[in-house]
C-alpha cells in the first residue's frame, strides 16, 4: 500500500491521478490533498477518500502546502501545481525522501539545475507525468544515458498545424482552446496551440535525462498515438506508444518499476494504420527557439521565459492581447533580462519581476 499526497488535486492531472487511486484501492491509500481554490471539489474528494489533511493555498498559504508535501506519512508526492507554487514543495518533499510523481512543468524547467543533483543527493527518485516523458522513461529503461544519441519529443501539432504567421494573427481565444487530442486546462491549451508546451518539455527533457539542449528535437505528429521517442548511439530508434490518455503515465508513474492490468483502452496497430511525421514550423511557432535560447543561457533564463509565458497566457485568456504577442512579448522580456545563477531565491525573483514586465510590455 502506497500512501498518496496529491498538490494539485482539483485539477486535470490531480483528478485523473484520483481516478487511477479509485482503479486501485487496494494498491493506494490518498493521506493528503491540496488544491488551489476550488475549495468545494477539494471537500468532496477528501470525503470520498476519506482524508484528514487538506491545503487550500489560497487560504493557508506555502507553509501548510509544504507541511503536507512533507508529512511523515507520505510515500508519494504527486506535483500538480501550476506555476512556481509548487517549487518549494518539492523541494522539501524531496529532502524528506518523499517519491517525486512529477506533473507540474515548472520545476524543471525553472529549477532543473538545483533539482537534479538534490535528487541524487537525497537518492530520491523522480517519476515523469507527462505522456512525452513518461515515453522517454519508458523506452529508456535498462539503457545507460551514454547510449543516447537524440532525444525526440512528438507534437500533435495543436489546433493551428499548417498555418503561416500571417494566418495565425487572427486567432480568437475560442479558437485557441479547441484543441485536436488532448481535453487539457485553459493555459496548458494555449501553449499546445504556441508550441511552447514543446519547448518547455525540452528543457524538462534535458534535465530529467541528462543531456544536452542540442541533443532534444521535436517532430509533429498529428495522431498522438507515439507519445515520444529515444534514438541511440547505433542508429536503433525506440517509441512508446497507445491512446493519448493521462491516465496511462500517471499509473506508471505511480506504480514504477511494476506494470498493472487495468480497464484503460488498449491501443491496436491497426486502429491507427497511417501514422504521420512533419518537421515544425519555427517561424510560425518561435516558442521551440525561445526554449533552446533559454536552456543554453541558463541560470535564471528558463523561470523567466516560463514565467513571462505564463503572464502573457492568461492575458491573451482574458483577450488582452493578441495570440502572436505571446511568443514576442515572451522574446522581448527575456531579452531584458541577464540571467543569474538559479537559486531558489533568485528563480522566485526572477520569475515575479518577468511577471511585472509582461504586464509593463502589455500596458496592463
Amino acid at each position: 500500500m502506497k500512501r498518496v499526497v496529491i498538490l494539485g488535486s482539483t485539477g486535470s492531472i490531480g483528478t485523473q491521478t484520483l481516478d487511477i487511486i479509485r482503479l486501485f484501492p487496494d494498491k493506494f491509500k490518498v493521506v493528503g490533498l491540496a488544491a488551489s481554490r476550488n475549495e468545494k471539489l477539494l471537500a468532496v474528494q477528501a470525503a470520498e477518500f476519506l482524508v484528514d489533511r487538506t491545503v487550500l493555498f489560497e487560504r493557508d498559504g506555502m507553509e501548510a502546502l509544504v507541511a503536507l508535501a512533507t508529512m511523515p506519512e507520505a510515500d508519494i508526492v504527486v506535483v500538480s501545481v501550476a506555476g512556481v507554487i509548487g517549487l518549494l514543495p518539492t523541494f522539501e518533499a524531496i529532502r524528506a525522501g518523499k517519491h517525486i510523481a512529477l506533473a507540474s512543468k515548472e520545476v524543471l524547467v525553472a529549477a532543473g539545475e538545483i533539482v537534479m543533483p538534490l535528487l541524487r543527493e537525497y537518492n530520491v527518485t523522480m517519476t515523469p507525468i507527462d505522456s512525452e516523458h513518461s515515453a522517454i522513461f519508458q523506452c529508456l529503461q535498462g539503457y545507460r544515458l551514454d547510449q543516447i544519441s537524440e532525444i525526440i519529443l512528438t507534437a500533435s501539432g495543436g489546433p493551428f498545424r499548417g498555418k503561416t504567421r500571417d494566418e495565425l494573427s487572427h486567432i480568437t481565444v475560442q479558437q485557441a482552446l479547441n484543441h485536436p487530442t488532448w481535453n487539457m486546462g485553459g493555459k496548458i491549451t494555449i501553449d499546445s496551440a504556441t508550441l511552447m508546451n514543446k519547448g518547455l518539455e525540452m528543457i524538462e527533457a534535458r534535465w530529467l535525462f541528462g543531456v544536452e539542449m542540442d541533443q532534444v528535437k521535436v517532430v509533429v505528429h498529428p495522431q498522438s498515438v507515439i507519445h515520444s521517442m529515444v534514438k541511440f548511439k547505433d542508429g536503433s530508434v525506440l517509441g512508446q506508444l497507445g491512446w493519448p490518455n493521462m491516465r496511462l503515465p500517471i499509473l506508471y508513474a505511480l506504480t514504477f518499476p511494476e506494470r498493472h492490468p487495468n480497464d484503460l483502452k488498449n491501443w491496436d496497430p491497426t486502429d491507427t494504420p497511417s501514422l504521420t511525421f512533419e518537421k515544425p514550423d519555427v517561424d510560425a511557432f518561435p516558442a521551440l527557439n525561445l526554449a533552446r535560447e533559454a536552456a543554453k543561457a541558463g541560470g535564471t533564463m528558463p523561470a523567466v521565459m516560463n514565467a513571462a509565458n505564463e503572464a502573457v497566457v492568461a492575458a491573451f485568456l482574458q483577450r488582452k492581447c493578441s495570440f502572436l504577442d505571446i511568443p514576442s512579448v515572451v522574446d522581448r522580456v527575456m531579452q531584458e533580462h541577464s540571467a543569474v545563477s538559479a537559486t531558489l531565491t533568485s528563480i522566485v525573483e526572477a520569475d515575479r519581476e518577468a511577471r511585472i514586465r509582461v504586464h509593463e510590455a502589455l500596458g496592463i
